[in-house]
């Protein structure tokens, strides 16, 4: 029996030629993403579901989809999608991670200048009869400073765009190279400098928890007088009321916004605002890169239906059915390792090393170290897959490189992650035992047996007396469970470690606590993903 996909949302009709021509039957009924009960109903007949913007796929969902194999997102956002649940039954979660990041770039753009020249207000006043040329006085945007705050995909091509108009560019991005900005012609920044020199300010980061609300009220404080600020990227990177009071004060000349904190957006503090244009999330509405993400998401969908192929999947790697048993576990230790190093590590990467020991030689390596770099980067790039970790660290400039030795430990296998930045390097390692789960067994060249878990607090510091019961009465204190602990150290009072797995998230106010003792040189929540 052909498999059966969905199609919920509004696609190109190539994209349902497409299904048909692979051998896959599908219903394109683009209005049933927008009605929960009826979508709840006929779910559970459909091995695909080919999704846009208004279909959510929640757990409900998710949970009365009894054959669902894949849910293919067209367009690189899966926001509307609960991953972890569609994890829990088995259901691979796929996106079009570049085909329309020309198309949003040039949305940008456009903005900017519309912002420039309040063009949409000029506009409405000369339609509507009026002469109103010195009301509406620009500014030119030659020889202006243009902050671009996330310099990957996207953001490089705005920054292009920019250079090209004449414009100063400046960047910020974590993981952009000194190597890869100069390549782009653009001057790296940390973010407090760009908020002070920029003349325009443009957004093209994902949302995380270290992105969430990134221009707010202090950060507006630090901004230039006659700002102008873009956000093509995510609703709620902005906090809109402090920017509309910043607008009111005359402080922020204007703003160019295409998402908001709640979408759809029938209001908004942004709205009716004197030199604000909003448009309603069209930063990827062309018809070519429609076109694209939609014969993209298909050809993705009808290659896994068919064949078992695998390729830009959120939550799974890209490998062939014969190697997935033995692969999975070490895919799992991989993320964990880029994980824990992207967590722990706040400035730029310039390289990476990755050291695969033993049995791991003879594993996929290419989709492991993928998994690596995946993990490292995700706590700047929320939606990075296996697929698109790779281009993504090659286009912040970051080195890699894979080397592979003979078994030359206790362990049959392990792989070793090694970073350098600026000012450090930092490794770690892991392995997993026969139970299939992932375990750091060296941290800083500092030999441990950690178990993994969701919630986990590293901490270093000089190897002296009390350090064990400190943390134990710390954490008790503040009624947070342990339950691992693990620690190692480099030689008698010399540099110690700690890893505690916790019940939970650990309160912030506690690691405040442990970082002022004089004995704690640092303490790092980590957060990983192991069921």
């Amino acid at each position: 029996m052909a498999p059966r996909v969905l199609v919920s949302d509004k696609l190109s009709p190539t994209a349902v030629q497409v299904f048909t021509d692979r051998g896959v039957e599908v219903d394109y009924l683009p209005d049933v993403g927008k009605d929960k009960e009826k979508l709840l109903e006929i779910i559970g007949q459909y091995d695909g579901l080919a999704i846009r913007s208004a279909t959510k796929a929640t757990e409900k969902l998710i949970a009365a989809a009894d054959n669902l194999k894949v849910i293919g997102r067209a367009g690189i956002g899966v926001d509307n999608v609960d991953i972890p649940a569609a994890s829990r039954r088995g259901i691979i979660v796929m996106n079009t991670p570049f085909g329309n990041s020309i198309t949003t770039a040039e949305h940008a753009i456009a903005l900017l200048f519309a912002v420039a020249r309040e063009i949409p207000q000029a506009d409405v006043s000369t339609q509507g009869g009026k002469w109103e040329k010195n009301r509406f006085m620009g500014v030119e945007i030659t020889g202006k400073t243009l902050g671009v705050i996330g310099c990957g995909n996207i953001g490089s091509v705005v920054a292009g765009r920019g250079i090209g108009l004449k414009m100063r560019v400046i960047a910020f991005d974590p993981f952009l190279s000194p190597e890869r900005a100069q390549e782009l012609g653009v001057e790296k920044v940390e973010l407090d400098e760009l908020l002070t020199r920029s003349d325009f300010i443009s957004l093209h980061v994902p949302m995380t928890d270290k992105t969430r609300a990134i221009i707010d009220a202090k950060a507006l404080k630090k901004t230039k007088k006659g700002v102008r600020i873009i956000n093509c990227a995510r609703g709620g990177l902005v906090v809109e009321a402090d920017l509309a009071d910043a607008i009111k004060s005359g402080h922020v000349a204007g703003a160019g916004f295409d998402v908001f904190e709640k979408e759809p957006a029938t209001d908004s503090p942004l709205f009716g605002l004197p030199g604000v244009v909003c448009t309603p999330h069209l930063g990827a509405s062309t018809t070519e890169a429609q076109e694209n993400v939609a014969v993209q998401v298909a050809e993705q969908m009808a290659d896994y239906l068919i064949r078992g192929a695998v390729s830009n999947a959120i939550n799974m790697p890209s490998i062939t059915a014969e190697e997935a048993p033995r692969l999975k576990p070490f895919i799992r230790l991989a993320d964990v390792l880029g994980s824990f190093v992207g967590q722990a590590t706040e400035s730029a990467i310039k390289e990476v090393e990755i050291l695969y020991d033993g049995s791991t030689t003879e594993m996929n390596t290419k989709a492991l170290s993928s998994a690596v770099l995946a993990g490292l980067i995700r706590s700047q790039v929320s939606d990075v897959n296996m697929v698109s970790a790779p281009i993504m660290v090659k286009e912040r400039g970051i080195i890699v490189s894979e080397a592979k030795r003979d078994k030359s430990g206790v362990f049959d296998g392990y792989i070793r992650l090694t970073v350098k930045t600026g000012r450090q390097t930092r490794s770690v390692a892991g392995t997993c035992f026969s139970d299939g789960k992932p375990r750091f067994i060296q941290i800083k060249g500092i030999n441990l047996d950690a178990e993994v878990g969701n919630h986990m607090v590293y901490t270093t510091n000089d190897d002296a007396p009390g350090i064990i019961g400190l943390l134990g009465t710390t954490f008790g204190e503040a009624g947070v469970n342990i339950a691992n602990f693990s620690l190692g150290r480099d030689k008698p009072g010399g540099n110690a470690i700690a890893l505690l797995y916790v019940d939970a998230a650990v309160p912030e106010a506690l690691l405040d606590k442990l970082r002022t003792h004089k004995e704690i040189s640092s303490a790092k929540p980590l957060v990983f993903n192991v069921e």
